[in-house]
């Protein structure tokens, strides 16, 4: 299959095909993490899922970040 013919059929996959694709695309290029490292990893991923509403937006943080680095 060309990369042409892949990228046509993209548009048939389900969301979660594709969010499968593009991990296993993302896994090729990443180095592995220690095993212990991944399990942190998959801890705190499972407590964001739990509890959504605990995690800080990224642009508040930078600001929160920008705050403290002035005073």
């Amino acid at each position: 299959m060309s990369f042409a013919q892949v990228l046509d059929e993209l548009s048939v996959l389900t969301f979660e095909q594709r969010q499968l694709l593009i991990r296993r695309a993302l896994e090729l290029d990443d180095a592995s993490l220690p095993e212990e490292h991944m399990a942190l990893v998959e801890s705190r991923m499972a407590a964001h899922h739990a509890a959504p509403d605990s995690s800080v937006p990224l642009e508040e943080m930078k600001a929160r970040l920008r705050a403290r680095s002035q005073t």
